[in-house]
């Protein structure tokens, strides 16, 4: 599938389209809302449709797109196929074996990546692509998904600071690379240690990523950028929003002993530990490169207009609301924040949609592999 193949590259977006709206419908499901059920077990699979579909779909696809060959597409093939099991509730484990092989396929990608350039940058996003792999093998085996959503975690973490590692290289001195070493290995054996002993894993887990966080938000070349108006400071102020609430989790990661009671999590701040890395961190990333990401994939020129502003404000201050309503308790405030942020993905996503039409009056360029900021 080359670059003659665009109608691929099309469906296998819009299916992580797809699976973005089912995965915050099953959101709202959640949240008790009088809305259709569509399928009985659609809110159980609320975060797998988020993380292993929507994100693993996304990611995967990237990733294909910067491989440029056929085989490389197997990836966000196989995990857009698990998803529409999984999002159609059909029996048996089909959806999570789909997207296992899947998350196989991405490390294979990886592969060959770290083979062409072997470089820090890129065995950290092989390294998220193994996490993501990890993690699917557990949830295949049949462990609870609390027990093991910090591999899937360390997918997004490990992948976006990989790339932002790449963008940093010419800024950050050579001790600054070997800090990031440091960090990225604890971080790692955090994640290990977590599937032995769950809090004390994550709480060195969270202590890695909290000076991980501290990392990027040194070296991250957004310091500079911020000061260029325009697209450039829309990326970088996104990116610095996104350390926020990467810091904030690994924070609370650091002090899970505090959340985790008699055996189990307590529901709101579980939800504060997930929601702070899987919205406010990875959405932010999202907004942040989708003006670079999506004209790299359907090779459209992308118009920047303040308008972005809107979804990334709204994004910021609903999820304010969800983590005050977790820590709080107040469940009618946190419904109202889920609402919020479902519209701030809504609007992101016609924003997008209404720049990519009318790219051609002002075109950002297509970038041909990884995200730039």
């Amino acid at each position: 599938m080359g670059t003659h193949s665009h109608p691929g590259r099309f469906l296998l977006l819009a299916s992580a389209l797809l699976t973005l709206l089912a995965a915050m419908w099953a959101g709202l499901l959640r949240m008790d809302l009088e809305i259709p059920m569509l399928q009985p077990g659609l809110s159980l699979v609320h975060g797998p449709l988020m993380v292993c579909g929507f994100l693993g779909i996304l990611i995967s696809l990237e990733r294909s797109v910067a491989l440029n060959r056929w085989w490389a597409y197997g990836a966000p093939v196989l995990t857009a196929a698990g998803t529409f099991f999984l999002g159609l509730g059909l029996p048996g484990r089909a959806g999570p074996l789909l997207i296992l092989l899947g998350s196989a396929a991405l490390v294979w990608n990886f592969v060959i990546i770290v083979r062409r350039q072997t470089a820090l940058f890129t065995v950290t996003t092989a390294l998220g692509a193994v996490a993501w792999l990890v993690g699917n093998i557990f949830w295949n085996s049949g462990a609870e998904i609390p027990t093991l959503v910090h591999w899937w975690a360390g997918f997004l973490v490990l992948t976006i600071a990989g790339e932002r590692l790449e963008l940093s290289r010419l800024s950050s001195p050579r001790s600054g690379n070997n800090t990031f070493l440091l960090c990225c290995g604890l971080y790692l054996a955090g994640l290990v240690w977590a599937s032995l002993d769950h809090l004390r894993g994550l709480e060195v887990a969270g202590l890695g990523m909290l000076l991980l966080t501290v990392w990027l938000g040194r070296y991250d070349v957004a310091r500079r950028t911020i000061r260029i108006p325009g697209l450039p400071r829309f990326i970088a102020i996104h990116l610095l929003a996104g350390y926020f609430w990467l810091a904030f989790a690994a924070l609370l990661w650091v002090r899970a002993d505090r959340l985790y009671v008699n055996s189990e999590w307590q529901p709101f701040h579980y939800d504060a530990m997930l929601h702070s890395i899987f919205l406010g961190f990875a959405f932010s990333m999202i907004f942040a490169h989708a003006p670079i990401i999506f004209p790299a994939i359907s090779s459209r020129p992308l118009t920047y207009r303040r308008a972005f502003y809107a979804h990334g404000a709204l994004l910021h201050l609903a999820l304010l609301l969800r983590i005050g309503s977790d820590l709080s308790g107040n469940f009618v405030s946190y419904r109202w924040s889920g609402i919020f942020l479902v519209t701030a993905i809504l609007l992101f996503l016609a924003n997008t949609a209404i720049s990519l039409i009318g790219g051609e009056r002002n075109p950002l360029p297509v970038a041909p592999s990884s995200p730039r900021g």
